[in-house]
Parts: C-alpha cells; sequence; structure tokens
C-alpha cells in the first residue's frame, strides 16, 4: 500500500481511505436506511481493509442516525484493538440536536460535536477532524479560533474542511496564517469523471497553500462502478436501484461516454471499472488519499485493487477527454487568450 503525506503536513495516510457512510443499520429516520451494512459486515470490512493496509477511516456525526457510524467505528477499534493503528478522520457542521445551536460551527456547536464524537468513537482524540461543510453564519474566524483550541488541548490533532467554496477555503488559510492558528492541511470535496469541476479553481488553491485534496464519492455514487447500462434498469439491490432520481441524473451523453472509456480501459487492463476509476483520482494533482465506500467484503476487495494498479499517460488522457467538461467563464477565456498570447 502506497503512504502519501496528507497536503503539507507530516501525517502520512493510504493512498485508499475507508469511508464509513455505510456502516451500521440505520431506520427509516436517516438518509442511509436501507443502504448500510450490519454491524458484524462493519467489523469484516474494516479488519479486512486495515489487513490490506488501508489505515485510514472517514466517518462523520451524521453518518446514520444518533451518531451510527461513529458508534460503530469505536466499537470495532474497541474489540480489536486497533486504535493505534488507525488514522481516524470524522466530522462535524450538520444538525444533530434539535434547537438553534444544534447545528453549524460556532465554539459552542463544536465544542458539544467533539466531546460527542469521542465519547461514540471510544477514544481521546481524533487524528483528523473536519469542518462537514462551511457555515455562513458563523465567522469563519470563530470557527478556526474554537478549532486550534481543540488541537493545543490535544483533542484533535489535523483539522481538514469539506464541501467548502474557494473563496471561503483561502480566507480560512489566510486567516489561519495571519492569526497564527492551527490551519486546514485537507480539503474533502466530491471528485471523480463524473464531478471535475473542482479542477477549476479547487485544486490549484490546495496546490498553492499544500492541501491535501480527499476526493469524497469518487465512483460517483456507484455509478462509475460499471453495473448499470443505458436504457437498462438498475440492478437489484444497488444503492442507485433505490435512489433513482440520483440515477437519472446521470443520463447524459457525457456520462455514457465516460463509462464507455472506463469500461474499455478496465478490459484492456484486465481491471475492473471501479479499480481504474479510483486510479484515475489518485494519479490527478493534488490528490492524496481516495474516500471510497463499501457495503460487504467483497465490495470492498474491488475497491483495493486500486492501490497497485497505474495507469499510462496515454489511458489517463483517454480518460481525460472523455469526461472533458465546460470550464465556463471566466476561466474557459483565461486558458483561451492564455494559449494565443
Amino acid at each position: 500500500m502506497e503512504f502519501r503525506n496528507l497536503g503539507q503536513s507530516g501525517l502520512k495516510v493510504p493512498v485508499l481511505c475507508l469511508g464509513a457512510m455505510t456502516f451500521g443499520e440505520a431506520d427509516e429516520k436517516s438518509f442511509m436506511h436501507r443502504v448500510g451494512a450490519d454491524q458484524a459486515t462493519s467489523f469484516a470490512m474494516m479488519s479486512r481493509a486495515l489487513e490490506a493496509g488501508v489505515s485510514f477511516i472517514d466517518t462523520a456525526d451524521i453518518y446514520g442516525q444518533d451518531g451510527l457510524s461513529e458508534r460503530v467505528v469505536g466499537a470495532w477499534m474497541k474489540e480489536a484493538g486497533t486504535r493505534e493503528r488507525v488514522v481516524l478522520a470524522t466530522k462535524f457542521r450538520f444538525r444533530m440536536e434539535d434547537g438553534p445551536n444544534g447545528t453549524g460551527a460556532s465554539r459552542l456547536r463544536i465544542v458539544r460535536a467533539v466531546e460527542a464524537s469521542l465519547r461514540r468513537l471510544g477514544t481521546d482524540r481524533i487524528d483528523l477532524y473536519q469542518i462537514h461543510m462551511q457555515d455562513f453564519d458563523t465567522p469563519e474566524e470563530e470557527t478556526l479560533r474554537a478549532l486550534d483550541d481543540l488541537v493545543r488541548a490535544g483533542k484533535v490533532l489535523y483539522l481538514g474542511a469539506s464541501n467548502y467554496a474557494a473563496y471561503r477555503l483561502a480566507d480560512s488559510q489566510w486567516i489561519s496564517r495571519t492569526e497564527h492558528l492551527h490551519r486546514f492541511v485537507a480539503l474533502q470535496a466530491q471528485y471523480s469523471l463524473v464531478v471535475r469541476e473542482l479542477e477549476r479553481e479547487h485544486v490549484p488553491l490546495c496546490q498553492r497553500f499544500g492541501l491535501g485534496v480527499l476526493p469524497w464519492s469518487p465512483l460517483a455514487g456507484g455509478f462509475l462502478s460499471g453495473k448499470y447500462d443505458r436504457d437498462a434498469p438498475p440492478p437489484a439491490g444497488t444503492r442507485l436501484e433505490r435512489w433513482r432520481e440520483r440515477l437519472a441524473g446521470f443520463d447524459t451523453p457525457r456520462n455514457w461516454r465516460i463509462l464507455d472509456a472506463l469500461k474499455a480501459v478496465a478490459r484492456e487492463r484486465e481491471s475492473t471499472p471501479t479499480a481504474v476509476a479510483l486510479r484515475w483520482t489518485l494519479q490527478k494533482p493534488g490528490v492524496c488519499s481516495a474516500i471510497f465506500g463499501a457495503r460487504s467484503v467483497a465490495q470492498l476487495e474491488d475497491n483495493l485493487e486500486a492501490a497497485e494498479l497505474v495507469l499510462s499517460a496515454e489511458e489517463m488522457k483517454r480518460l481525460d477527454d472523455a469526461s472533458a467538461f465546460e470550464l465556463g467563464y471566466p476561466y474557459a477565456f483565461i486558458a483561451n487568450v492564455q494559449s494565443r498570447w
């Protein structure tokens, strides 16, 4: 298993990160109802991942209901005695309690959120603590100072952001630098062959400030797994069978072109679309680890293959060309003028 530094920090993480959103059987109140894995299967996946070198687990307080995913991860670490072998990441920001302070990134909310996550995870510190999305209602400086306090107290070791606008992320880095606060070292963001808009501003920004990119949904919710075909119903039991509206959103000429190119490269390499799609993200600038999810050990094994695969420059170009997207203004204007002047 290849390891890379998390941004410009000294923390080394494997190129694959096991996402824990599916861990635990959530009830009907959760958006993960009927698409998760029971605790025994979750334990088996974490153990197999760790055996294969995937010692990086990402969860969030909102996954499942009442912190279900965090509780499952914590129970596994306690039972297997694996806490010191795992880089543990979790997130806060979304609503976990009733009332005006039950959501957001205020100092009050952060202090409550981290203590609750530590209890559920059964640990004394979180290795990578991430804000799940920027909070328009809270000044960025307040959020950063509260997070800085957690680092100084030893409850958190590294800080990360997720689902941030580029301007807010740049502002965050400037505040941390000028106010001498611990800064974000990673950005967790949606990035795949289907969703490449991150390349407009976020990837260059992360490279400029030394943030590691952690793609979430690198398989586009399973669309890039190769299970789906044009004009055919989704296979029974798949996530997109339950989330049919999301599957309908993938029904575009560009996305089927991407899938065709992906399957072709996979056939030629005697690999799988899953492994090739994951590897594509790992060979993009700034990416340090790709977060993948699974609902069974068999699915997990399919993802693990990406760690050993290396795509050629020609294969990367084929996939880049198939997934080319409209830059829009001013990016297309700048690129066009730059190439001629």
